[in-house]
């Protein structure tokens, strides 16, 4: 699999607080484009919507505020990876749902430390929407 160099930096900080206040501010103009649900555009998709709400959900669904903390960290990071990387993905059927594919992009970062991105995408409609992002030592 080919991974995609992002020049994007992790963001700093320990405390869920100060990490979710950077990470807020760098989703506010992201969310503020449109009335809706916020998306950004894949590249590999074809310009496709990744909608980005179900990456939040799923991020308060964790029960261990260090993991929150660790997968928060590589927003700018995801972002940046979902707009531009035109490598494949690792493409699977979803194991609780059939009706689903999962997609997971490999990026690094500045400092070389390989993260990952999810991607659900519905085969009813074709919506996709960006899930989870992890590190490597997930």
């Amino acid at each position: 699999m080919k991974v995609y160099r992002v020049k994007a930096a992790k963001l700093s900080g320990t405390d869920f607080r100060e990490v979710y206040k950077k990470a807020n501010a760098f989703y506010a103009p992201i969310k503020k484009r449109t009335k809706r649900r916020a998306y950004v555009k894949s590249a590999y998709f074809a310009k496709d919507k990744i909608f980005l709400e179900l990456f939040w959900q799923h991020l308060f669904d964790k029960s261990n505020w260090r993991d929150r903390v660790r997968r928060l960290k590589y927003l700018p990071c995801a972002i940046e990876l979902i707009q531009n990387t035109r490598f494949d993905p690792i493409s699977k059927e979803s194991p609780n749902k059939p009706s689903e594919i999962l997609h997971r992009f490999a990026g690094v970062t500045k400092n070389n430390e390989l993260f990952f991105v999810q991607i659900k995408e519905s085969k009813r409609n074709g919506q996709k929407w960006l899930v989870s992002v992890f590190p490597e030592d997930h």
